[in-house]
């Protein structure tokens, strides 16, 4: 189970950066663990510490407000490269409930939604305007609509589209799993149905005795 998502309200940080793959991500270091649970320190680790391990001041997200930020505008081709879903794990660990791009890799995308995360692809345009008001700190609290599939930010608001089942997981709370056995009663309607009109694929019960 994830958290739903239905509507969020929060502080927006800008990182405008195309191709942001998953090694920038989550960065295979040394001392990197895979244990669900202990990822978001590793969340863009080289753009957030220097090699001593001090923070870099000049890092959005080292910044007030952002440091807490819940969103995340990115540039184009945001998630791209390997299927690392670890990727996805320290964003959500590390609090990142949204991340507005143009593009997302495809991989990524789908690990968004069945990790507690909504990934919103809007018109570059669109994503140019929001990155511009994440930027300053007294524009910078946008709200997520899912029921709505919107995304208001001052005065602007903007409408983006999400895969139906996808979207009914993330609104629910629901991992691949969880979307699996919500339809349970459709399942065994269907296995039933099949097994009535193809009755030779029936599993035979042979008798031993």
């Amino acid at each position: 189970m994830v958290e739903p998502f239905i509507s969020l309200t929060a502080t927006a940080a800008p990182l405008p950066i195309d191709n942001v793959d998953t090694d920038m991500i989550w960065p295979a270091t040394s001392g990197a663990t895979m244990v669900r649970g202990e990822q978001a320190r590793q969340a863009f680790r080289r753009l957030r510490f220097a090699p001593e391990g001090d923070e870099r001041p000049e890092f959005i997200l080292n910044r007030e407000p952002w440091r807490n930020a819940r969103i995340l505008i990115g540039g184009d081709n945001f998630g791209c490269g390997s299927s690392r879903e670890l990727a996805v794990w320290a964003l959500q660990e590390w609090g990142i409930r949204c991340v507005i791009a143009p593009r997302f890799g495809d991989i990524f995308y789908g690990n968004c939604f069945i990790n507690g995360i909504l990934p919103v692809r809007l018109a570059p345009k669109e994503v140019d305007c929001l990155m511009d008001m994440a930027g300053t700190p007294d524009t910078a609290v946008m709200t997520i609509d899912l029921m709505n599939c919107s995304v208001t930010a001052g005065s602007e608001r903007f409408w983006f589209l999400a895969e139906p089942r996808a979207r009914h997981g993330l609104l629910h709370g629901l991992d691949s799993i969880g979307i699996t056995l919500a339809a349970t009663d459709r399942i065994d309607a269907f296995s039933q149905h099949y097994l009535a009109t193809h009755p030779w694929l029936r599993p035979q019960v042979k008798d031993f005795a």
